[in-house]
């Protein structure tokens, strides 16, 4: 599939789908859907598919009045963001032992959704971190389309070693809302300024400091890293080691496997505007 072109400018045509169990299930919880659709058409790309894969209980919710509340909440609040919601119902079975257990898999269906329709996409944005998916995205691919993945804890290295581009939920400004002490942020900073909690990698290290990277806007140029471009969506942090936390070695830095979360200060350092301070480790994936 070739990219419209229009004002002399590359349209492409993108497609979302959203693993939400699986979401959930990693951190996912509180993730806000209306900035995930922002980010997938970050470069003006326009939206072709939009797809949310869930699960239902019909035996629950018979039940349990919250879950059934909830649940359809959050499927208007889907389709109030222009998600499609493919609901798979769930089925009870029972083991060799006679002991009940749960099983809707969407996964399937996400699948066949995305190698289908992708003949259709220049590039296809898959929500998950479920290694599964790896055998899919290679076909898609091969179609010529470009896949790219949001996750957030625990994604398969064989998934984020397939795609084209792999990038961690966390590090998507305002996707995730930011929590400290085990509460929101009360009348939060805008992300990116001076008192704002922000997460990001730590690019460089050396003797005892560093520099972390942050993306600062959901704009294009992804691959623009080196922030003395006035293009590059990115911005950087000093760091001097004394305020990493207690779990991280220094001797780890510099790390695209570990994302930080910290407060973004005015910075002593001549070479920055930002110091990053109130380090804290937010996710970790193996390489």
């Amino acid at each position: 599939m070739t990219a419209i072109m229009q004002d002399n400018r590359s349209i492409s045509r993108v497609g979302v789908y959203v693993d939400t169990a699986n979401m959930y299930r990693n951190g996912g919880y509180r993730m806000r859907y209306d900035v995930l659709r922002e980010f997938a058409c970050r470069d003006g790309a326009e939206l072709v598919r939009l797809n949310a894969y869930v699960s239902f209980d019909a035996d629950r919710a018979r039940t349990d009045a919250v879950y059934d509340k909830n649940t359809h909440r959050f499927y208007a609040l889907l389709r109030d963001f222009g998600y499609k919601v493919i609901i798979k119902e769930v089925r009870w079975y029972e083991d060799e032992n006679g002991k009940p257990y749960a099983k809707a898999d969407a996964d399937l269906d996400l699948a066949v959704d995305m190698l289908l329709q992708s003949e259709n996409l220049d590039r296809v944005l898959l929500v998950t971190g479920d290694g599964d998916f790896a055998r899919v995205v290679a076909a898609v691919q091969n179609k010529g389309c470009r896949v790219e993945v949001v996750a957030l804890d625990n994604a398969s290295f064989v998934l984020r070693r397939e795609v084209d581009l792999f990038m961690s939920g966390y590090l998507i400004p305002d996707l995730v809302p930011t929590v400290v002490n085990g509460g929101p942020m009360p009348d939060a900073t805008e992300w990116g300024e001076v008192g704002s909690i922000v997460r990001g990698t730590c690019y460089f290290h050396k003797l005892n400091y560093g520099f972390m990277r942050f993306l600062r806007v959901n704009g294009p140029r992804l691959w623009l890293t080196d922030t003395q471009n006035p293009d590059s969506p990115y911005d950087t942090a000093y760091f001097h080691d004394s305020n990493l936390p207690d779990n991280i070695d220094p001797l780890q830095l510099p790390s695209y496997s570990h994302v930080f979360q910290f407060e973004l200060a005015e910075s002593r350092h001549p070479t920055g505007k930002f110091e990053a301070k109130n380090i804290q480790l937010l996710s970790w994936m193996p390489a």
